[in-house]
C-alpha cells in the first residue's frame, strides 16, 4: 500500500481563498488584463515615511544583523505596552507580549498554545479564513456561529449559548471584523466577555483594525470593559492594518505569562525572532503619533461611502453599513438565480467567477468566510479603480 505524499494534517489545509484572488487577480494584469482586485486586505498606501527611515537606519546598525530574543526585542514589547495603555486604557507587562510575523503567526501560536485534540472553538461566522484552519492545526475543532445581514453580521450571546458544548475550550472574537465591517457596542462586548466569564471560556481577540473605524463607532478591548478576563484571553494585533505595513511582517500576541511561554518556546522553534529591521520600524511605528494613521483612515472612510453607495443601488443587493476596517460584505442573494449573460450563478463562488470572467473585477466570495450568499469587496484601493471596478458589477448586474 502506498503511503500518501503529504500529510494528512496539511493536506486538509485550504489556501488562504483571500491570497488566491488577489494571486489571480495580478496575474491576470500582469498578462495586460485590464483587472481591478477588490481581494486584498492591505491598504494601498506606502508605509510612512518616517517609520521606513528608522528601518533605513535599522539596516546599517550590525546590531540587527545577528539574532536577538525570540520573544522580540524588549524595546518593542515596551512599546507594545505603551502602545495598549494609550489605545486600550488597560496596563500589561512587557513580559507578557510575544513578538510574532505577522498576525497569522500570532493566531496560529495562540491556539497551539490553549488547544488540544477534542477542543471547540467558537467561532462566529463570517470569519476571516485563517481561524478555522489555525484551529484545525492545533486538533481542534471549529464550531461556527453564524449571523447575517439581518443580524448586521453581529452574533449574540444566546446564539453562542446554543452552540456552547462541554468542550468548547476558547471563543474568536474580532471587532473590528474582517470580512464584515461589523463593530461590536461596548455592551455587547461586555455582555460576550462576561458570558466567557461565566463559563470559563478562552476568549482570543484580534484587535488588528482598531484604528479603523467611521460613523463614530467606538473600538472595546474585551479586556478593558471585562478585566477579568485577563487570564483566560489572548490579545491579537500587529502594525499591518494601522501602519500600510503588511509586507514587514510584525504582529504579536498578549497573554497570561503560562501561555506567553509557551508560545515563544514553539516559536524558538518555528521562526526564532522576527526579523530586526522589521522590529525597528515597528518600534518607530508604534511610538510616533496617529497622523499618518488619521490621513489614511479618512481615504478609507471616503471610499467605504462611495462602495456603499454604488453596491446598494445594485438590485438584488443587500449591505449592511460598515463600521470598521477596509471591507464591504453584502449579501448578494437577491442577484443569485438570476440569468446573467447566459448564466446562472447559484452561488456567490459561481457569481465571482462569472464577475471575474465577464467584466475582469476580482471579489471574493462569501465561501471563503462561511455560508455562500455573500461577496467580499476591500476598499482598500485607490479611488479611480474603485469607482470603475464597483461600475462594472452594476453594469453586470443590472
Amino acid at each position: 500500500m502506498t503511503k500518501p505524499r503529504v500529510s494528512a494534517r496539511l493536506a486538509a489545509i485550504a489556501e488562504s481563498a483571500t491570497l488566491a484572488v488577489d494571486a489571480k487577480a495580478k496575474a491576470l494584469k500582469a498578462a495586460g488584463r485590464p483587472v481591478i482586485g477588490f481581494g486584498a486586505g492591505e491598504p494601498d498606501f506606502p508605509t510612512p515615511d518616517y517609520i521606513v527611515e528608522a528601518a533605513v537606519a535599522a539596516a546599517k546598525d550590525p546590531a540587527n544583523h545577528r539574532y536577538t530574543p525570540a520573544k522580540g526585542l524588549p524595546a518593542l514589547r515596551e512599546a507594545i505596552a505603551a502602545k495598549t495603555l494609550r489605545d486600550s486604557g488597560y496596563e500589561v507587562s512587557p513580559d507578557d507580549v510575544l513578538v510574532t510575523n505577522g498576525g497569522k503567526q500570532a493566531v496560529y501560536q495562540s491556539f497551539a498554545a490553549i488547544l488540544d485534540p477534542g477542543d471547540e472553538v467558537l467561532l462566529p461566522a463570517p470569519y476571516w479564513t485563517t481561524y478555522p484552519e489555525a484551529i484545525r492545526l492545533a486538533g481542534a475543532t471549529p464550531v461556527e456561529v453564524f449571523a447575517g445581514a439581518d443580524q448586521e453580521y453581529l452574533v449574540t450571546v444566546e446564539q453562542l449559548e446554543a452552540a456552547r458544548t462541554d468542550r468548547t475550550k476558547a471563543l474568536l472574537f474580532c471587532s473590528p471584523s474582517n470580512p464584515t465591517g461589523a463593530v461590536y457596542s461596548a455592551e455587547q462586548t461586555e455582555a460576550i466577555g462576561r458570558w466567557a466569564l461565566e463559563h470559563g471560556i478562552w476568549v482570543v481577540t484580534d484587535e488588528i483594525y482598531e484604528h479603523l473605524l467611521y460613523d463614530g463607532a467606538a473600538f472595546t478591548p474585551i479586556q478593558r470593559v471585562v478585566p477579568e478576563l485577563v487570564d483566560t484571553s489572548i490579545v491579537l494585533n500587529g502594525v499591518a492594518k494601522t501602519y500600510a505595513m503588511t509586507g514587514w511582517r510584525v504582529g504579536w500576541m498578549i497573554g497570561p505569562k503560562d501561555v506567553i511561554k509557551a508560545a515563544t518556546n514553539l516559536q524558538s522553534h518555528l521562526t526564532s525572532n522576527v526579523a530586526n529591521v522589521s522590529q525597528r520600524a515597528a518600534i518607530a511605528a508604534l511610538t510616533g503619533d496617529l497622523s499618518a494613521v488619521e490621513s489614511m483612515r479618512t481615504a478609507f472612510d471616503r471610499r467605504r461611502r462611495t462602495m456603499m453607495d454604488m453596491l446598494r443601488a445594485i438590485d438584488g443587493v443587500e449591505l449592511p453599513t460598515p463600521r470598521g476596517a477596509f471591507y464591504a460584505y453584502p449579501s448578494v442573494e437577491g442577484v443569485l438565480g438570476r440569468p446573467i449573460r447566459g448564466r446562472t450563478p447559484s452561488t456567490s463562488a459561481e457569481l465571482a467567477t462569472l464577475i471575474l470572467e465577464e467584466v475582469e473585477v476580482a471579489v471574493v466570495p462569501g465561501e471563503a468566510f462561511g455560508p455562500s450568499g455573500f461577496l467580499r469587496l476591500s476598499y482598500a484601493l485607490g479611488d479611480d479603480d474603485l469607482a470603475e471596478g464597483v461600475g462594472r458589477i452594476q453594469e453586470l448586474l443590472a
